[in-house]
């Protein structure tokens, strides 16, 4: 099978992001990138072309020209996907111009900076049966998704309590000046990140967690936020408690000012029968316990996993697999998908789960901001 021709928008040198992509895309061994827009400065958008072997005729200055410049080609050598990895303020326009003219989309998250936007791109591709991959990575984790069978075959039983946890500490020497190698941190200025900075970031990560491997949906939260300066825009800190219903509360904790913490996402899902635990700094361990057994330990690429798992490791039993592989899976999904291959429930987060996000996001910052109330996602 062909792999799908892929191009680019941002993510050229020094950018962290685009590199996994480009990482992910080559795990999967699906897809060939070939032109893009990767930067800002053309000069440095040709000099990373030259870097990754792009001919330069396919790197170009604009999204504009990118679009023009592609549908001028025979369909058989035009780009068919793109991946958006640029600061958050440009994925709602560009996605939307990639859509409206015939390309399929990955685009990081959150997928865009306001709940309109989010729900005009999912119009959009509901209506172009297009493709679109929304890389919440950590859904491509496999004992995450190994956790998501667990709870659907209902190995929990009935599901009490789920918390989750996203703590990191990387803005914390930025905002206290004691890290000068960092400058111009766009996911603190409102205009490039949105309105949040902490819960846009990295809570939302939690969210999407919780309701992709329970299959249940949040209904009202109740935030306490803080930007801990007082010359810091956006939050930096937070804690949600969440309603799924009138019996079922959770909580989700994020922090980016969390002194040490490197990027500690957990989850906690509590039933009547038993209860799952998974951490992303020790993804290959999903822990299953009870009041009534011995804890027990799931492992990826054991014939006990479920076929979901299963699929989504690509080494053998005790070889250590990472982010890399998690994000691959996602990109494996929407290479199916555009393929129009069969999908297991799951294989990617859609645009829907990006408006979900931004539903999230936004009723986050309205509770904070009337004092902490209940507000409906």
């Amino acid at each position: 099978m062909k792999k799908i021709r892929l191009g680019m928008m941002g993510g050229g040198i020094g950018a962290f992001i685009g590199d996994a992509h480009r990482r992910a895309s080559r795990i999967t061994n699906d897809y060939d990138l070939v032109g893009g827009v990767f930067d800002v400065d053309y000069d440095k958008a040709l000099e990373f072309a030259q870097q990754q072997n792009i001919d330069s005729n396919r790197t170009y200055a604009t999204i504009d020209d990118f679009i023009n410049g592609e549908l001028a080609l025979p369909e058989e050598e035009r780009i068919q996907a793109v991946s958006i990895v640029t600061p958050n303020f440009l994925h709602y326009s560009f996605a939307k111009k990639l859509l409206e003219n015939n390309f399929h989309v990955i685009c990081e998250k959150p997928m865009t900076t306001t709940v309109e936007e989010a729900e005009d791109l999912e119009r959009i591709v509901k209506e172009s049966n297009l493709t679109f991959c929304l890389t919440h990575t950590y859904t491509g984790y496999p004992m995450i998704r190994q956790m998501k069978e667990l709870i659907k075959e209902g190995v929990l039983g009935d599901i009490q309590r789920v918390d989750a946890q996203y703590y990191q500490g990387w803005i914390n020497s930025i905002i206290h000046g004691t890290d000068s190698r960092i400058t111009g941190i766009w996911r603190l200025d409102p205009k490039h990140a949105g309105i949040s900075s902490c819960m846009g970031d990295i809570g939302v990560h939690a969210f999407n967690l919780i309701e992709y491997t329970t299959g249940l949906k949040v209904q009202e939260v109740l935030s306490d936020l803080s930007s801990v300066k007082e010359d810091v825009q956006l939050d930096l800190d937070g804690t949600v408690l969440l309603r799924f219903n009138d019996k079922l509360k959770g909580v989700i904790r994020a922090s980016q000012v969390a002194a040490g913490e490197e990027n500690n996402l957990s989850i906690g899902v509590y039933g009547s029968k038993a209860s799952l635990k998974w951490e992303q700094e020790n993804p290959n361990f999903l822990y299953l316990i009870s009041d009534s057994e011995p804890t027990k330990v799931y492992k990826p690429a054991h014939g006990y996993n479920s076929t979901f798992a299963e699929e989504s490791h690509v080494m053998p039993s005790g070889h250590p697999e990472g982010i890399y592989e998690a994000f691959g899976n996602l990109y494996k999904g929407a290479a199916k998908a555009i393929r129009s291959q069969d999908l297991h429930d799951g294989e990617f987060p859609t645009v829907t789960d990006g408006v979900r996000g931004m539903k999230f996001i936004y009723s986050v910052v309205e509770s904070n901001a009337k004092g902490n109330t209940w507000t409906k996602i």
